[in-house]
Formats: C-alpha cells, structure tokens, sequence
C-alpha cells in the first residue's frame, strides 16, 4: 500500500476537469501548464525511484480500419530514434546510462509510455522522456523492422484457439465499428505502414493538451512541477480537440440475438461467450460501478452463478466481466462447458441471465463481500507506485481521476435495486452476441447447431 508521506495543503487545491484535489488521495498532486499539459505527481518514499509516464487519449477507439493496428506500432516506434538520440543505438544506449526500466501499453482509449529509474535521474528522465513524446524520428528502416515485430505479436495471439472465438464475436458486437474495439489491428494494414501514418497519429492526438505527464515515486511535487513546466512547458498545444475534430463514431445497438459457431482444429475445450454492450462513463456511471459489482458477485464461489454452472458438474469455468469505457464498455459472459454437457451448460448460462434480476439471486452477505473484495483489489493496486501510476491513467483517459478517487464511495452505495436496475437495462432481455468454440472433431457428436440458434 502505498505509504502516505504528502500532507494535503490548501495551496494545492486545483480545479481540473470537473474535480477537486481535495477528492484525491493526499499523497496526489495536481497541476495544468498553460499548454493544457496535465502533471499528477504521486508522492511515496518508500524505495528511492520515480517513474516517468506520458499517457495519450488515443488507441483502437481513434482508428478508422486504414489505421487499425497502428497506434500499436506507435508504441513501438516510441522507444527509437528521435530528435536528440538519432538511432535506436543511441536511444537504448541512454537508458542505460539512466538507469531506466522501460516500456508501453496501447489500448481501447490509452496509450501510455514509461520510464523507472533511480531518483536522482529525474531530471534527465524528464528531458529523455521530452524527446520521446515531441521529436520522434519515424525512421523508415527501423519502421520495417518493427512492422514485422508488431505483426508477429498479433500471429501470437491467434495460435490461442479462444483468438478465434474472441475475434468473431467482437466483428458481430461491434459491425462496422469494429477497428474501433481492435487494438491488435490488420495484417495487411501494420505490415505496410508508412512513417508517414505515423506523422498523422501524432498530428492527430500527441498533444499537451491531450496528454497526462505522471511522476510517481520518491519526489517532490513542487520540485516536479517547476521541472515539468521548464523541460515541457514549451510544448504547443494542438489549438484543436481531437475528439471534436475526429469525433469517435457512436456504437450501433444490437437488434437481435446473434449465434456464431466457431470450429477449430486446435481447442482442447469448448468455450461459451455470450456479450452485450453495456455502459460507458459519458452516458451513465452509476451503472458502471453496478456492472463492476455485479460482476464480483457473480465470481463467488458460493453465488448461485458458480453453484449452478460449475458446482453442478455442468461447467468448468464460468464468469462474468465488463470493461469500464469511456465508449461503450462490453459486458461478456463466458463459460467453459463439460465436453459431454455442452447443450446441457447452454441452456443453464440462459437460464441464470433470465434468473438475474430476482430478488433472491445474491444475499445482503454476497454484496457486503464484493463491495469488501473491491476494497482488498485497490488496496493491492497501491502496493506498487511505479505500476499504480499505470492504473491512474487508464481512468484518467477512460473516466475522470474524480470517478477513481470515489470509486469506493460509490460502490459502498450500491443496494440491490441499483444491481437490478443495471440487469434489466443491459443484460436480461436485452440483445447479445453468442458464439461457441469448439474442436472440429467433436462436431459430429455434440451438434451444436441444433441448439446453439437464436429460439
């Protein structure tokens, strides 16, 4: 946990965004720079290190289909040349000389890119890290290379049978949009990428004002914002929203349920997944956190979910998850059926999603121990300041730093009409997008398309 080392001050009462910094954790630290750039320095002495993270509002949502895949590449090309450091030779050598662990994420609705090093090279880290994100090289040998490093990535991830599953299911959720939901991209599209795509992602979203610089570890706010301000204050601002210039499209909602058998010569197991499009943090938060609890709910072993799916004999696994979005979050059921139960596990994982809004469905103890597991999950987030950061932002780009620092709160409000409330309006009764994995040879036996049909 982290150790709470930062007295709250006044004089760092800060309106951003919407919230207040007397709603944050006491060891954070807010402030804008007259460029729209926003710093959040986290303070915690518990080892001598920082970590330096830069995180974009951009990844899959901002991808039209010429350009799926690419602000994966990005990433990738992020820890090369650049302005200051002219070869990838240079730029490793460099971290070396800091001291710096590296690396970065791409995502739905974030990119994040990061730097650990001892504390005392925070100075240099904050300069190597200026050259990163504002003077990137895009060199058109090294881009090659890469192309072909990003693509074998993404041919990783479909020797996983469940890829299969996975992929078809979100082409029927998502239609149209569905580059907007694919962050590993097209094979065709990441092979032949050009420096000058790269050019466009960053004239598009790498921004001050579209950008959140954290510094956590062993630092000073102050210290850090008078630093901040003189290596990246010179930064230019767009002079444009990017989501008011590129607005990312609107999710069309499903009309009807959608069945999709996916054969595969590879998986060992069936695999049942049943998704629906659930809520985002723009249009309805309340039933964001009720998605997030019902959800933990459904995880206890004693939950009449676990009880009649897996206790029974019927399934091996079983689960429900949601992501909380900014774009609309899906929310997927899956299940993990006994080979010679597959029909049997089917009609069961119906039979709950009918049964989810009863009164009787989890008890007053099932809440109170998901709203305490909630509770133990960010307790163990904090353990790590130079991974903590890493989850700061993703709520920053997704939600609001507000929605994150009242999470707790708002979970502990929830009552059983708030989880109901959250069923009727996104799962019972509503569309979805079902699909079956399983091996080819057991086709012939289990014959799922006699069952697994819209009724």
């Amino acid at each position: 946990m982290i150790k709470k080392v930062a007295a709250f001050t006044a004089a760092c009462v800060l309106l951003m965004q919407g919230y207040a910094q007397k709603s944050l954790p006491q060891n954070f630290f807010l402030k804008k720079l007259p460029n729209g750039l926003e710093i959040l320095v986290i303070e915690d002495n518990t080892v001598p290190l920082a970590t330096i993270e830069i995180a974009a509002k951009n990844g899959a949502y901002t991808e039209s289909p010429e350009y799926n895949g690419l602000s994966h590449l990005y990433e990738h090309m992020f820890f090369k040349a650049n302005k200051d450091y002219p070869s990838q030779e240079a730029f490793l050598e460099r971290v070396q000389e800091l001291g710096i662990v590296f690396n970065g994420t791409t995502s739905n609705e974030r990119v994040n890119y990061f730097f650990t090093l001892p504390k005392f090279n925070l100075t240099a880290g904050l300069q190597f890290m200026n050259s990163a994100i504002r003077y990137p090289k895009f060199d058109s040998t090294e881009m090659k290379k890469e192309n072909i490093v990003v693509d074998g990535e993404f041919q990783r991830q479909e020797s996983n049978p469940f890829f299969a599953l996975s992929d078809s299911v979100n082409h029927h959720l998502w239609g149209d949009l569905y580059s907007r939901k694919n962050g590993i991209g097209d094979h065709g599209i990441i092979r032949s990428a050009t420096p000058a795509k790269m050019q466009t992602i960053k004239n598009k979203y790498y921004w001050p004002n579209n950008s959140l610089l954290s510094v956590a570890g062993d630092v000073k706010h102050e210290d850090v914002f008078a630093q901040v301000e003189k290596i990246l204050g010179s930064w230019e601002p767009s002079g444009f929203d990017p989501f008011k210039k590129w607005p990312v499209p609107e999710f069309k909602p499903l009309v009807k349920n959608d069945y999709i058998i996916v054969e595969s010569k590879i998986a060992r197991v069936p695999i049942a997944a049943f998704s629906w499009l659930g809520p985002d943090t723009r249009n309805d938060v309340a039933s964001t956190y009720a998605a997030d609890l019902f959800s933990t709910i459904l995880s206890q072993n004693a939950s009449k979910f676990n009880k009649a799916l897996v206790d029974s004999g019927l399934a091996y696994q079983a689960g429900l998850s949601d992501v909380t979005s900014k774009h609309t979050g899906p929310i997927q059921l899956f299940a993990v059926p006994n080979p010679a139960k597959v029909k049997e596990c089917v009609a069961e994982v119906k039979r709950q999603i009918d049964m989810m809004d009863a009164a009787d469905y989890f008890t007053d103890e099932q809440i109170a121990t998901a709203k305490r597991q909630l509770e133990i999950d960010r307790t163990k987030e904090q353990e790590a300041t130079s991974s903590y950061v890493h989850t700061v932002s993703y709520w920053w780009c997704s939600a609001t730093l507000n929605y994150y620092a009242n999470y707790l709160e708002n979970i502990k409000k929830l009552s059983r009409a708030d989880l109901q409330n959250y069923v009727r309006k996104y799962i019972k009764g509503k569309p979805y997008v079902a699909g079956l994995l399983i091996n080819t040879g057991m086709v012939a036996k289990v014959k799922p398309a006699e069952f697994f049909k819209a009724d």
